[in-house]
Protein backbone atom coordinates (compact mmCIF):
# COMPACT_ATOMS: atom_id res chain seq x y z
CA UNK A 1 0.00 0.00 0.00
CA UNK A 2 1.21 3.52 -0.77
CA UNK A 3 2.27 6.01 1.69
CA UNK A 4 1.02 8.90 1.17
CA UNK A 5 2.39 12.24 1.55
CA UNK A 6 1.47 15.63 1.46
CA UNK A 7 3.41 19.14 1.47
CA UNK A 8 0.86 22.48 1.00
CA UNK A 9 2.36 25.94 -0.69
CA UNK A 10 0.54 28.72 -0.71
CA UNK A 11 0.47 30.47 -4.01
CA UNK A 12 -0.73 33.80 -5.59
CA UNK A 13 -2.31 37.13 -5.28
CA UNK A 14 -4.88 35.84 -2.97
CA UNK A 15 -3.53 32.87 -0.96
CA UNK A 16 -4.08 30.12 -2.54
CA UNK A 17 -3.24 26.58 -1.28
CA UNK A 18 -1.76 23.99 -3.65
CA UNK A 19 -0.81 21.13 -2.83
CA UNK A 20 1.06 18.45 -3.99
CA UNK A 21 0.32 14.63 -2.94
CA UNK A 22 2.84 11.88 -3.37
CA UNK A 23 3.80 8.42 -3.73
CA UNK A 24 6.73 8.27 -0.78
CA UNK A 25 8.40 5.55 -2.32
CA UNK A 26 7.74 6.35 -6.17
CA UNK A 27 7.53 10.20 -5.72
CA UNK A 28 4.92 9.77 -8.05
CA UNK A 29 2.85 12.80 -7.79
CA UNK A 30 -0.56 15.05 -8.56
CA UNK A 31 -0.66 18.69 -7.95
CA UNK A 32 -3.97 20.05 -6.71
CA UNK A 33 -4.87 23.61 -7.25
CA UNK A 34 -1.68 24.93 -8.69
CA UNK A 35 -3.31 28.25 -8.75
CA UNK A 36 0.32 30.49 -9.49
CA UNK A 37 3.99 30.19 -8.37
CA UNK A 38 4.49 26.97 -11.07
CA UNK A 39 8.48 28.26 -10.67
CA UNK A 40 8.09 27.58 -6.43
CA UNK A 41 6.05 24.52 -7.25
CA UNK A 42 8.57 22.60 -9.24
CA UNK A 43 11.50 23.93 -6.72
CA UNK A 44 9.45 22.18 -4.17
CA UNK A 45 9.05 19.10 -6.51
CA UNK A 46 12.97 19.57 -6.80
CA UNK A 47 13.59 19.09 -3.64
CA UNK A 48 11.57 16.04 -2.60
CA UNK A 49 12.50 14.14 -5.92
CA UNK A 50 8.74 14.49 -6.76
CA UNK A 51 7.35 13.50 -10.79
CA UNK A 52 4.53 15.46 -11.28
CA UNK A 53 2.13 13.53 -13.18
CA UNK A 54 -1.45 15.04 -13.21
CA UNK A 55 -2.84 18.74 -11.85
CA UNK A 56 -6.27 17.91 -10.29
CA UNK A 57 -8.38 21.43 -10.24
CA UNK A 58 -11.62 21.60 -7.85
CA UNK A 59 -12.66 24.18 -9.99
CA UNK A 60 -11.28 26.56 -12.73
CA UNK A 61 -11.17 30.52 -10.87
CA UNK A 62 -8.09 32.22 -12.17
CA UNK A 63 -6.35 31.85 -8.42
CA UNK A 64 -6.51 28.05 -8.67
CA UNK A 65 -5.76 27.62 -12.17
CA UNK A 66 -2.97 30.23 -13.11
CA UNK A 67 0.33 27.97 -12.64
CA UNK A 68 -1.46 25.65 -14.74
CA UNK A 69 0.54 25.54 -17.90
CA UNK A 70 3.95 26.33 -16.34
CA UNK A 71 3.51 22.91 -14.52
CA UNK A 72 1.98 21.36 -17.61
CA UNK A 73 5.18 22.26 -19.63
CA UNK A 74 7.93 21.39 -17.48
CA UNK A 75 6.72 18.51 -16.95
CA UNK A 76 4.07 16.64 -19.35
CA UNK A 77 1.02 16.67 -16.24
CA UNK A 78 -2.38 15.16 -17.27
CA UNK A 79 -4.73 18.57 -16.69
CA UNK A 80 -7.86 17.19 -14.82
CA UNK A 81 -11.19 19.18 -13.97
CA UNK A 82 -14.96 19.19 -14.45
CA UNK A 83 -16.47 19.18 -18.24
CA UNK A 84 -18.69 22.08 -16.98
CA UNK A 85 -15.33 24.37 -15.58
CA UNK A 86 -13.20 23.33 -18.49
CA UNK A 87 -14.20 25.97 -20.51
CA UNK A 88 -12.58 28.42 -17.70
CA UNK A 89 -9.08 26.93 -18.95
CA UNK A 90 -9.24 28.85 -21.72
CA UNK A 91 -11.12 32.26 -21.26
CA UNK A 92 -10.15 35.27 -18.73
CA UNK A 93 -13.79 36.12 -18.52
CA UNK A 94 -15.14 32.63 -17.43
CA UNK A 95 -12.07 32.47 -14.59
CA UNK A 96 -12.00 36.38 -13.65
CA UNK A 97 -9.03 36.69 -14.20
CA UNK A 98 -9.98 39.54 -16.67
CA UNK A 99 -12.00 41.52 -13.54
CA UNK A 100 -10.08 40.46 -11.05
CA UNK A 101 -6.26 41.38 -11.88
CA UNK A 102 -5.32 37.83 -12.30
CA UNK A 103 -3.14 36.37 -15.24
CA UNK A 104 -4.76 34.20 -17.46
CA UNK A 105 -2.59 31.21 -19.32
CA UNK A 106 -4.49 29.35 -21.78
CA UNK A 107 -4.11 25.89 -21.21
CA UNK A 108 -6.08 22.38 -22.54
CA UNK A 109 -7.76 19.73 -20.54
CA UNK A 110 -6.69 16.54 -20.56
CA UNK A 111 -9.01 14.59 -18.68
CA UNK A 112 -12.53 15.44 -17.79
CA UNK A 113 -14.44 14.28 -14.94
CA UNK A 114 -17.75 13.96 -12.90
CA UNK A 115 -19.06 12.38 -9.30
CA UNK A 116 -17.67 9.21 -8.93
CA UNK A 117 -14.48 9.03 -11.11
CA UNK A 118 -11.84 7.85 -9.78
CA UNK A 119 -8.20 9.01 -10.86
CA UNK A 120 -5.17 7.15 -10.29
CA UNK A 121 -2.06 7.68 -10.01
CA UNK A 122 0.28 4.40 -9.17
CA UNK A 123 -1.75 3.01 -6.07
CA UNK A 124 -3.30 6.25 -4.95
CA UNK A 125 -6.80 7.10 -5.72
CA UNK A 126 -8.38 9.95 -5.73
CA UNK A 127 -12.01 9.93 -5.69
CA UNK A 128 -13.79 12.72 -7.58
CA UNK A 129 -17.02 14.10 -6.10
CA UNK A 130 -19.58 16.81 -7.39
CA UNK A 131 -19.66 19.45 -5.07
CA UNK A 132 -21.02 22.66 -7.23
CA UNK A 133 -22.64 25.91 -6.03
CA UNK A 134 -18.86 27.82 -5.82
CA UNK A 135 -18.55 27.44 -9.53
CA UNK A 136 -21.26 24.71 -11.62
CA UNK A 137 -18.53 22.29 -11.45
CA UNK A 138 -16.64 22.70 -8.35
CA UNK A 139 -15.38 19.25 -7.20
CA UNK A 140 -13.37 17.86 -4.08
CA UNK A 141 -11.07 15.10 -4.31
CA UNK A 142 -11.14 12.27 -1.52
CA UNK A 143 -7.99 10.10 -1.05
CA UNK A 144 -6.93 8.07 1.99
CA UNK A 145 -7.91 10.70 5.08
CA UNK A 146 -8.13 14.06 3.34
CA UNK A 147 -10.53 16.00 1.11
CA UNK A 148 -9.40 18.10 -0.94
CA UNK A 149 -12.55 20.69 -1.14
CA UNK A 150 -11.42 23.89 -3.33
CA UNK A 151 -13.89 26.82 -2.44
CA UNK A 152 -16.69 24.21 -1.41
CA UNK A 153 -15.49 23.97 2.27
CA UNK A 154 -13.42 26.43 4.56
CA UNK A 155 -12.80 26.12 7.86
CA UNK A 156 -16.14 27.30 9.87
CA UNK A 157 -16.83 28.77 6.66
CA UNK A 158 -17.94 28.06 2.98
CA UNK A 159 -17.11 29.51 -0.78
CA UNK A 160 -19.10 33.11 -2.35
CA UNK A 161 -21.72 32.14 -4.30
CA UNK A 162 -22.24 35.28 -5.77
CA UNK A 163 -19.98 34.88 -8.85
CA UNK A 164 -20.96 33.42 -12.40
CA UNK A 165 -22.02 29.96 -11.72
CA UNK A 166 -22.58 30.42 -8.04
CA UNK A 167 -25.74 28.84 -6.60
CA UNK A 168 -26.13 29.70 -2.67
CA UNK A 169 -28.66 26.27 -2.52
CA UNK A 170 -25.93 24.26 -4.71
CA UNK A 171 -23.44 24.77 -1.83
CA UNK A 172 -25.83 24.21 1.15
CA UNK A 173 -26.28 20.98 -0.72
CA UNK A 174 -22.73 19.93 -1.61
CA UNK A 175 -21.72 20.55 2.28
CA UNK A 176 -24.13 18.02 3.25
CA UNK A 177 -23.03 15.38 0.77
CA UNK A 178 -19.59 16.38 2.24
CA UNK A 179 -20.39 16.26 5.62
CA UNK A 180 -22.53 12.99 4.98
CA UNK A 181 -19.39 11.12 4.25
CA UNK A 182 -17.64 8.78 6.49
CA UNK A 183 -14.86 9.37 9.04
CA UNK A 184 -13.21 12.46 10.75
CA UNK A 185 -11.66 13.61 7.09
CA UNK A 186 -9.01 15.68 7.28
CA UNK A 187 -10.03 19.39 5.80
CA UNK A 188 -7.88 20.50 2.99
CA UNK A 189 -9.54 24.02 1.66
CA UNK A 190 -8.56 25.77 -1.22
CA UNK A 191 -7.81 29.18 1.13
CA UNK A 192 -6.66 29.73 4.59
CA UNK A 193 -6.26 27.16 7.38
CA UNK A 194 -6.50 23.97 7.49
CA UNK A 195 -9.40 21.28 9.23
CA UNK A 196 -11.17 17.93 10.04
CA UNK A 197 -14.63 16.87 9.28
CA UNK A 198 -15.84 16.40 12.51
CA UNK A 199 -15.30 20.14 13.73
CA UNK A 200 -16.81 21.34 10.62
CA UNK A 201 -19.81 19.36 11.46
CA UNK A 202 -20.16 20.44 14.74
CA UNK A 203 -19.14 24.37 14.14
CA UNK A 204 -19.20 25.35 11.03
CA UNK A 205 -23.01 27.03 10.35
CA UNK A 206 -23.30 26.55 6.73
CA UNK A 207 -22.58 22.70 6.96
CA UNK A 208 -25.25 22.77 9.51
CA UNK A 209 -27.74 24.73 7.82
Amino acid sequence: MSEIRIKTLVVGMVGTNCYLVYDHETKRAAVIDPGDGAGQIANMAVSLGLKPEAILLTHGHFDHITGVKGVKEKYGARVVISHEDAPMLSSAKLSLAAFCGGEQNIVEPDILVADGDVVKLNDIEFKVISTPGHTKGGVCYLVGDYIFTGDTLFFCSCGRTDFPGGSSQEIIASLKKIAALDGDLKVMPGHDRLSNLNFERENNPYMKM
